[in-house]
């Protein structure tokens, strides 16, 4: 029987967070990856310029985890948001504007693993992960948000559910990847 792939194995990975019982839960279910810890941005954001990580995942409230996004993605580094108190769709698409590969729930928390598993493989083979959140999770944003909660923002996500692509922060962050520069995309 062969072994199915890692995305998580060996993977250098930042985990920002105010609470220290998440940043414990985090290490403890990703313990095949090797994870820096930061409980402040300040903290974080010195970690994001210092070092090249294949992933950082930023909790929003406490940390001031959207600029931490943004430094990360400037970095070319895949970013995923962890909330409890910012769950809302207007959150979900700043997140979405500033370049996360995906926004989850603390909620989720428990299925961390298999969800950067099928996260990191979907965006190492080029595809789009938020389709992947939207298929996992689009009903738990319809209960949590209400049926109807995309049409105050009909035109943002009738685009974006039409690609799946994300404006100005995938851009940045495509632009400055070598691998696809060095293709001439």
């Amino acid at each position: 029987m062969t072994e199915m792939k890692s995305y998580i194995r060996g993977k250098h990975i930042l985990a920002v967070d105010d609470e220290e019982d998440i940043l414990e839960t985090i290490e403890d279910i990703l313990d095949e990856a090797r994870i820096d810890r930061a409980r402040d941005y300040e903290t974080a954001s010195e970690k994001i310029k210092k070092t090249r990580y294949d992933l950082v995942i930023l909790d929003i409230m406490g940390v001031n985890g959207l600029q931490l996004l943004e430094e990360a993605t400037e970095r070319n580094i895949p970013a995923v948001m962890l909330t409890a108190h910012a769950v809302n769709p207007e959150t979900l698409m700043e997140s979405i504007r500033k370049g996360a590969i995906s926004y989850l729930p603390k909620e989720t928390l428990a299925d961390l693993d298999e969800f950067l598993e099928s996260l990191l493989g979907a965006h190492e083979r080029g595809e789009p992960s938020w389709k992947l959140l939207f298929e996992k999770l689009g009903d738990y944003f319809n209960e949590r948000f209400g049926e109807d909660w995309k049409e105050k923002d009909k035109a943002f996500w009738s685009d974006f559910s039409r690609t799946y692509q994300v404006g100005k922060g995938i851009q940045q962050r495509l632009a400055k990847d070598e691998r696809l520069r060095s293709m001439g995309v």
